[in-house]
C-alpha cells in the first residue's frame, strides 16, 4: 500500500447504497473496528423519508480525539450502488482531494460526484463478492475502507468474529475472507487519506448512541417507570429502557398513544415512582395539556423530546432544533418548568440524570431536548463518570393528625412535602384546578396568585450550579449555542484559535429558566456574539434576546435541518464578520 499524504487526525467516510445493500451495517462495523483499534469517532445515518428501506448513507467520522460533529467535506465516498444517490448531494460534500470508490456496473454516479473533481476509483464490488464463497459487497466495502484509512485488518477480523459468531463458523470464515479481499483491493491505490496513529489508551471506551445514553442517564438518575409510544427518532430510548428497567426493579408500559403515555408517567410519579416518557415533536404537541397538569399538581416527570424536522410530520429522519419554542413556551397559562439540553452523545448521560434530579427535587416537569443527530448517532466515547445526585423529592413520611396537611404550602423556597398515596392523614387533591395550600379547588384570586408565585419561585430561585452551561476559552468574540451544535462550535473555536483569533464558546445546557445572571457574567467583555442554531426562524436568538442584554454586536447563524452547520462554516462566518 502506498500513501503520499501526511497522516490525518480526522477522516470522514460515507457509504452509500439502496435498501438491502447493508451500508449502515458496514458503517457500524467500520466504527466498531476503529474503536477497537484506539481511535475516536462516530457514525450517523441519513435515510430517505420512507424511514425503513430505500436508499441510505452511513456517515462516519474517525479521529485521534473525541469528535461530535461532521467535518466540512468527506475524504472517502464508497458506493455499493448509485440508486437515488443524488438525494444525498448536499449532505456529502466532496472536494478534489476526496476519493470516490464505485462499482462500474452499479449505475451512473450523480452529477455532484462527477463535478466535484474527486478521484474516482473503480472496483467491481459485486463481481468480487460473487466470486467469494459467502461474500457480500458490504463486507468487501468494510475492507476497502480499512485499507484506504490504514486501520489494522486484524482488528477487523476480530470484530467480524464477534458480530457473526452466532451464525456459524462458515459465515464467520466468509466474512473474514471478504474483509481481507477488500483490503487487498486497496494495495495498489496511492495517495490515500490515512488516519494518524491513535492516542495511547487512557481508559475504557464505550460505543453508544445518544438515545442509549439518555436511557442510561435516566436509570442512573432513579427512573423506575417509563411509558412508551414509539415515534422516530425517539423510539430507541424506550427500547433501551425496556430491558434495563427490569434489572433495577422498574417497569416500562407501551401505551396506546402519546396522551396515554404521559398520563401514565404522571400517575406513576404521583404514586412515588420516578417516571419518564420519550417522544418527538408531534408527540410533544399532544402532551402539552398533561405537562400543564404536572406543573399545576407539582408532580415530578421527565419528558425527553428527540427533535426532528417540522412542523407536522416534517422530516422524521433528520435533525433540527425547532422544538425550542414549544418546549419553553408551549403550555397554556403561566406554567414554569425546566428545559435542559445535552451537548453531546456522552453528555446525554449526565444531562438526563440531572433532569431526573431536578424533576424530583423541584416537583414538576423537566423537558430534555435531544435531537435526531444526538439520539441516533453512535459514538466512541470515554466511559462517563459515575455521578451521584443524592437529593430526592421532599416526601411527607409522617403527618401530624392534629394539623391539616398542606400539600401546597407556600414558603420553604416553594418546595412542599409530598405525601404518597396511603400515607396516614396525607390525603389531598392533585389536579389541574387552582387550589388552596391544602389542595382544595379554589377560584379566589389570592389563592391563584399565591400558587403561581410558589411554582415560579421554586424554579427561578433554585441554584443550578455550574451545570447550566459549558464555557471554553476567552476573547472578545463569543460563539453562543446549545444542544448538538455545541461540538461544531467548540471545534470551530479551536480552528479559530489556531488562526490567531481569541474566541470563547458558551454552550447552554439549561435553557429554561435562563440563568441570566451567570450568562451576563459569561458574556462580560464581549464585543461580538454569534448565536448558532438549527432553526429557520431564529428561535434561540429570540429566546435569548427576550431575557438578556447583550454587550456589543450580535449576529445569528441560523439554518433549519436537515443540513448540519459545520465547524468550518462557523469559523468562516466569524472571520468574515471580524474583517
Amino acid at each position: 500500500m502506498s500513501a503520499a499524504r501526511p497522516p490525518s487526525e480526522s477522516l470522514s467516510v460515507a457509504l452509500l447504497g439502496s435498501g438491502g445493500a447493508g451500508v449502515l451495517t458496514a458503517g457500524a462495523l467500520v466504527t466498531e473496528i476503529a474503536a477497537r483499534s484506539g481511535w475516536y469517532g462516530f457514525i450517523t445515518r441519513s435515510v430517505g423519508p420512507q424511514i425503513r428501506g430505500g436508499e441510505a448513507a452511513a456517515l462516519v467520522r474517525l479521529a485521534t480525539r473525541p469528535v461530535g460533529c461532521m467535518d466540512g467535506a468527506f475524504d472517502l465516498l464508497l458506493a455499493i450502488d448509485w440508486n437515488n444517490a443524488d438525494r444525498f448531494a448536499a449532505e456529502i460534500p466532496l472536494t478534489p482531494e476526496s476519493i470516490v470508490v464505485g462499482d462500474p456496473k452499479s449505475g451512473t454516479p450523480p452529477d455532484y460526484v462527477t463535478q466535484s473533481g474527486a478521484r474516482f476509483v473503480e472496483i467491481p464490488l459485486a463481481e468480487i463478492a460473487k466470486g467469494l464463497d459467502g461474500g457480500r459487497a458490504n463486507m468487501l466495502a468494510v475492507g476497502i475502507v480499512l485499507g484506504l484509512a490504514g486501520i489494522p485488518g486484524d482488528r477487523g477480523a476480530e470484530a467480524i468474529r464477534k458480530q457473526l459468531s452466532g451464525k456459524g463458523e462458515d459465515i464467520v470464515t466468509a466474512g473474514v475472507a471478504t474483509l481481507e479481499a477488500g483490503i487487498a483491493q486497496t494495495e495498489a491505490i496511492a495517495d490515500t487519506p490515512q488516519l494518524a496513529a491513535p492516542p495511547a489508551s487512557s481508559g475504557e471506551r464505550w460505543l453508544i448512541t445518544g438515545n442509549e445514553a439518555t436511557g442510561l442517564g435516566a436509570v442512573r438518575g432513579g427512573i423506575r417507570f417509563a411509558a412508551a409510544y414509539p415515534i422516530t427518532p425517539a423510539t430507541e430510548v424506550l427500547e433501551w429502557l425496556a430491558p434495563a428497567l427490569t434489572t433495577v426493579g422498574g417497569t416500562l408500559v407501551q401505551a396506546e398513544d402519546e396522551l396515554a403515555s404521559i398520563n401514565m408517567a404522571i400517575g406513576a410519579s404521583f404514586g412515588g415512582k420516578p417516571a419518564l416518557t420519550a417522544t418527538s415533536g408531534p408527540g410533544l404537541a399532544l402532551m402539552i395539556e398533561a405537562l400543564g397538569l404536572a406543573t399545576a399538581a407539582e408532580v415530578p416527570i421527565v419528558v425527553v423530546d428527540v427533535m426532528r424536522g417540522g412542523p407536522s410530520t416534517g422530516i422524521p429522519t433528520k435533525s433540527e432544533q425547532s422544538d425550542l419554542n414549544i418546549a419553553i413556551y408551549g403550555c397554556h397559562g403561566d406554567a414554569p418548568h425546566v428545559v435542559v439540553a445535552p451537548l453531546s452523545v456522552a453528555d446525554c448521560v449526565f444531562t438526563t440524570q440531572w433532569a431526573v434530579h431536578l424533576a424530583e427535587m423541584l416537583q414538576g416537569p423537566v423537558l430534555v431536548l435531544s435531537d435526531q443527530f444526538l439520539g441516533q448517532t453512535k459514538a466512541i466515547i470515554d466511559r462517563p463518570a459515575d455521578l451521584s445526585f443524592m437529593t430526592r423529592r421532599s416526601v411527607a413520611a409522617e403527618i401530624d393528625a392534629a394539623k391539616p396537611y398542606h400539600r401546597y404550602a407556600t414558603g420553604e423556597g416553594g418546595i412542599s412535602a409530598m405525601a404518597l398515596p396511603g400515607t396516614p392523614d396525607g390525603q389531598y387533591t392533585a389536579d389541574g384546578l387552582t387550589h388552596t395550600p391544602r389542595g382544595t379547588p379554589s377560584s379566589r384570586g389570592e389563592d391563584h396568585v399565591a400558587q403561581l408565585d410558589k411554582r415560579r419561585d421554586k424554579i427561578e430561585s433554585h441554584d443550578y450550579g455550574a451545570h447550566w452551561a459549558e464555557i471554553d476559552g476567552d476573547g472578545d468574540t463569543v460563539i453562543l449555542c446549545w444542544g448538538s451544535l455545541s461540538s461544531a462550535c467548540l471545534e470551530a473555536a479551536a480552528k479559530l484559535r489556531a488562526e490567531g483569533v481569541a474566541v470563547r464558546t458558551i454552550a447552554l445546557r439549561l435553557l429554561a429558566p435562563l440563568n441570566t445572571a451567570r450568562l451576563g457574567e459569561a458574556l462580560a467583555g464581549a464585543r461580538r456574539v454569534l448565536i448558532v442554531e438549527q432553526t429557520h426562524s431564529g428561535q434561540f436568538r429570540r429566546h435569548l434576546q427576550g431575557h438578556v442584554a447583550f454587550p456589543g454586536e450580535v449576529d445569528v447563524l441560523a439554518r433549519p435541518g436537515p443540513l448540519p452547520i459545520t465547524p468550518g462554516e462557523i469559523a468562516d462566518y466569524v472571520q468574515k464578520w471580524r474583517s
